[in-house]
């Protein structure tokens, strides 16, 4: 059965115990990254996965705390000896810009670097990602500082629906997204422009009639913080509610 994975479950600021938000999404024939940071040659392996298992990776959007492994993974793959195509998702102006870094890092003169290819997503909710025997993934825009997109998995075999926001503010499109979700993972990181405080994840959450709410990208702060994530949720959500915490994982 699929699993899904979290790699980081930090904000922007991360610390030595939560990595930035990126995930994975792992099933027997192979594993799809959802965003990439730090050093996933280290990660991924912290998490039982294998970086020659890996197929796909989503790009959500072009921030740092997102994107900025994807040089590395890239890397580290290739000095491996890795020769099996990458397939990379996401939209235009995050593709964009991840062909620029690549250019400023010389790839193109990499010695037997293995194929990677680009898939430009268009612009429009419930858009088809990727499917496999075992899930299917569909990715909605939402409301971010840079073109963005949340992701639904569905499990194919036992009928779940897991929902992630990705960085947004509050948007119909999220509640659409997770609409009827075993479990929607939305962001908290407080207020500010293009995000969401932890009170509106749990609105975003009644609305969508989730089964429960999964807070991720938040500040790291403690238990006394997660304490008051989790109520200031639950004061706007009448279901289950819980803070992630890093490597942890979920059966789709």
């Amino acid at each position: 059965m699929a699993r899904l994975v979290l790699l980081g479950t930090a904000s922007a600021v991360p610390d030595p115990l939560h990595e930035n938000t990126h995930m994975a999404l792992v099933g027997e024939q192979g594993a799809v990254l959802v965003d990439c940071v730090g050093t996933p040659a280290v990660r991924l392996p912290r998490a039982g996965i294998a970086i020659e298992s890996v197929t796909d990776l989503i790009a959500t959007h072009f921030h740092p705390d997102h994107v900025s492994g994807i040089p590395l993974l890239l890397m580290n793959m290739w000095l491996s000896g890795r020769r099996a195509g990458l397939r990379v998702y996401g939209l235009h102006h995050c593709l964009k810009r991840l062909e620029d870094m690549m250019a400023g890092y010389s790839w193109e003169n990499w010695p037997d670097f293995f194929p990677v290819a680009f898939h430009r997503l268009p612009e429009r909710a419930q858009m088809p990602v990727l499917e496999s025997d075992e899930v299917r993934i569909l990715a909605s825009p939402v409301r971010h500082l840079v073109p963005t997109i949340g992701l639904r998995f569905e499990g194919k075999a036992s009928g779940r629906v897991i929902a992630y926001s990705c960085d947004t503010e509050p948007c119909a499109a999220v509640v659409e997204l997770a609409r009827g979700a075993d479990l929607l993972i939305h962001e908290a990181s407080g207020p500010s422009a293009g995000h969401s405080t932890a009170a509106q994840a749990g609105a975003i959450a009644q609305q969508a009639g989730v089964g429960s709410l999964l807070l991720i990208h938040f500040p790291p702060g403690g238990e006394e913080s997660a304490i008051g994530l989790r109520a200031a949720a639950r004061a706007a959500f009448g279901g289950e509610v819980a803070v992630a915490q890093d490597l942890s994982s979920f059966e789709l």
